[in-house]
């Protein structure tokens, strides 16, 4: 059988998107594959907001995500294979699901960082994480 993580991404987004809210995903960025911008990636993850105003573009398939996005204000393509896709999940209260671990060595790459961008936040400024909570 095919993956059900496609169908149940789909689900969420339309589901937290339907509700008013804003949806998340979390990305392991050292899967091969994964473009995203390195600037933002954080102990091998990144966090990406993929409502509708806030992407463009949004393709959302059985192979992964696809859309274009701004970064401080530069639109760049973002590219996220399916098995990257660690959960999805609503930003105002964290409700959403976290997808099993279904790694494989082949999957995972070296983190090939992109063409320098916009220097990074400030690290002195504390940055609250996200929330998730397991939905049964």
């Amino acid at each position: 059988m095919t993956s059900p993580k496609p169908y149940l991404l789909r689900a969420f987004y339309d589901w937290i998107v339907d509700n008013g809210m804003t949806p998340y995903v979390l990305v392991d960025a050292r899967r091969r594959g994964v473009d995203v911008p390195a600037e933002y990636v954080q102990d091998g993850r990144i966090i990406l907001n993929i409502a509708p105003d806030a992407v463009h573009a949004l393709c959302m398939d059985p192979q992964g995500l696809r859309f274009s996005a701004r970064f401080r204000g530069i639109a760049q393509d973002i590219r996220v294979p399916m098995s990257a896709i660690k959960a999805v999940y609503a930003r105002e209260n964290g409700r959403g699901m976290v997808f099993p671990e279904e790694e494989t060595a082949a999957e995972v790459a070296p983190a090939a960082p992109r063409a320098p961008g916009p220097q990074k936040p400030d690290p002195k400024k504390p940055r609250k994480g996200p929330s998730l909570r397991v939905v049964k």
